[in-house]
């Protein structure tokens, strides 16, 4: 395949910007989709700055947006830093994203005092990605009362 139809004739800025007009993506997931164009390392490294000055690429803003979508639909704090590294995020972007956030342990009391202090409730709470200790502190001993045992 020539280098032209694999995106090295192409703008690596429009092309990012193509992607970009449908969702926020990471500065890696860009990257990546650059390359599988074929752009070669340089023209990717200036247009990825060149989306970054334009304010079209932001880590920490694609970060803060997506940890606080995934914290209203009722995700504990490692499933959403593992969906922002899934997503290109890094690390340390990750853990400042969720660490904006309202604490795990009152999302989760939130959770629990609207459904219920109940083990189904404890067992969907760790499965979304919420620590066994604030799921336990969350459910306190309600679940004595309630319709299952204690999680």
């Amino acid at each position: 395949m020539s280098a032209v139809r694999r995106g090295e004739g192409r703008d690596p800025v429009e092309l990012a910007a193509r992607a970009l007009r449908r969702r926020d993506r990471s500065s890696s997931d860009v990257d990546e989709l650059l390359a599988r164009a074929g752009v070669g390392d340089a023209r990717r490294a200036e247009a990825l700055d060149t989306l970054r000055r334009l304010g079209y690429l932001d880590d920490g803003r694609l970060a803060a947006s997506r940890a606080a979508a995934l914290a209203g639909r009722g995700y504990g704090d490692a499933a959403i830093e593992f969906d922002l590294e899934r997503r290109g995020v890094g690390r340390g972007i990750a853990r400042d994203a969720v660490g904006a956030l309202v604490p795990e342990g009152e999302r989760a009391r939130q959770i629990v005092a609207r459904e219920g202090a109940t083990a189904r409730i404890g067992r969907r709470l760790v499965a979304k990605g919420f620590a066994h200790a604030t799921v336990e502190d969350a459910l306190g001993g309600d679940v004595a009362d309630g319709d299952a045992e204690p999680v």
